[in-house]
């Protein structure tokens, strides 16, 4: 009973989140709980505690940390800036004559989006006000289009610059230094966010032509889900079309490119990319007071949402560990059958179901730095378990019934439109997500080719 306190801890934070407790508060008043509980019946060290104002300085003084509230600042001014509703408008002009070509116009500015903002929440609220009610307009089928528009706009999760590779790339940053050093490894080379965004790359464009093929091919067989619109009078000039599209591409080069390159850290990327944002915004007349003030409060939001999850996570990893969690983690992987292999498929399908009734960033802080020591500690390799996290926590935006790809999507969409339409339309862009899943599995040089390339 006492050998197993980390998981009933575990189990009753999942309890906790599911009833609706706010997440940051819910982690440190847990970790308290069950530390208490402890101290009490003598099987909690209670000077353990005193380790986490350390931990809470070095989040305070960890600079890679602040490229999240930098990269949410450019994601927030680029949503208010119009750019994606013009180049939406002008791809879906383009596009138009081909079967599902709204769709893929859609799923293309969603990755163009992604690649520029990194944020869900302002795709799909962006797609949804923008490209619904043109979808269904011109008939396209319910549930294709809500699912298309919800699946696009997870591409910020995994196409960098992502706001959950850069928490992961530190988390696992850490948990790799610690596994290296209980293998009496001392001058192992460090895993940085960077790393993460190159290896990113290529599974997350190998998961945009999937999207595409799935269109296409709905396009071809089922033309009245995804009808073309020939003669809809409407046309784009390919200078029109290339002026729309030159922004958040130079955005992209300029701070992916900087990463890649070697001349910019993700950070320093971050605070390059928030500027050309408000330079960007500021050339098509929408920066004004008023929507510098909107946006510093909403990026204000965001980031005291996410340090305030991280410091009451980094408690739990604390108490958790004092009750011997790792261990106990570490004995239940070396007994699975198939030895690693085995292990990460069980913590590849935890990590899924939990995304039914937890978000991604929950998910991060709380369930990754419990496993990820152990499992690089047995030879995984850092890049290669971080995308597939990232890719299985972006599942996690579009299962019900907490999908919070769903939940923004229902608040923009007409009333028309069913929820269930919603929930049914996501399911063949959740399949298309594992088939990638399983393809990185196969293939993990797809993740770890770029970063040893370039880091040669």
């Amino acid at each position: 009973m006492i050998e197993l306190m980390p998981l009933w801890m575990f189990l009753f934070v999942c309890l906790a989140l599911m009833l609706g407790f706010p997440v940051a508060f819910t982690l440190a008043g847990s970790s308290l709980l069950f530390a208490g509980i402890g101290i009490v019946f003598d099987i909690f060290n209670a000077k353990l505690l005193m380790a986490y104002p350390d931990r809470v300085f070095g989040t305070m003084t960890n600079t890679t940390l602040i490229a999240v509230p930098l990269f949410v600042l450019m994601g927030v001014i680029l949503e208010r800036s119009k750019i994606a509703e013009e180049l939406l408008e002008n791809m879906g002009q383009a596009l138009s004559r081909f079967p599902a070509g709204l769709g893929l116009a859609v799923v293309l500015v969603g990755m163009l989006m992604a690649a520029s903002t990194g944020i869900v929440g302002a795709t799909v609220v962006t797609m949804g006000l923008m490209s619904l009610p043109t979808m269904l307009k011109r008939g396209y089928d319910t549930p294709l289009a809500t699912g298309t528009i919800c699946a696009t706009g997870t591409l910020g999760q995994i196409i960098p610059p992502s706001i959950a590779l850069v928490l992961l790339g530190d988390i696992l940053s850490s948990a790799y230094q610690e596994a290296q050093l209980s293998l009496g490894i001392y001058d192992a080379a460090p895993v940085s966010v960077g790393d993460l965004f190159m290896g990113a790359i290529i599974p997350g464009i190998g998961l945009v032509l999937l999207y595409f093929v799935y269109l296409l091919v709905i396009g071809k067989i089922s033309p009245e889900k995804a009808p073309a619109n020939v003669n809809n009078g409407q046309t784009v000039t390919k200078f029109k079309l290339l002026l729309s599209i030159l922004p958040p591409i130079a955005l992209i080069l300029l701070v992916l490119g900087s990463i890649i390159t070697g001349m910019a850290t993700p950070t320093e990327a971050a605070g390059v990319g928030a500027l050309a944002a408000a330079l960007l915004a500021l050339i098509k007349g929408q920066l004004n007071l008023s929507m510098l003030k909107d946006v510093v409060q909403s990026t204000t939001k965001v980031t005291a949402m996410v340090f305030a999850i991280l410091l009451g996570a980094s408690l739990f990893s604390l108490v958790f560990r004092g009750f011997g969690g790792e261990h106990l983690i570490s004995e239940f992987f070396n007994s699975l059958p198939g030895g690693t292999f085995t292990a990460v498929l069980v913590v590849m399908v935890v990590i899924f179901l939990l995304g039914f009734i937890l978000d991604f960033i929950e998910i991060t802080f709380v369930v990754v730095p419990m496993i990820g020591p152990v499992l690089l500690a047995s030879g995984v390799d850092p890049v290669w378990l971080g995308i597939m996290i990232a890719l299985n926590l972006q599942t996690s935006f579009l299962t019900p019934p907490f999908g919070f790809a769903l939940f923004y999507l229902r608040g923009v969409a007409p009333e028309s439109v069913p929820t269930s339409a919603i929930y049914r339309g996501v399911i063949p862009f959740i399949i298309l997500q594992l088939c990638m899943l399983v393809a990185l599995a196969v293939w993990p040089e797809m993740a770890t080719w770029l970063p040893s390339v370039i880091n040669q």
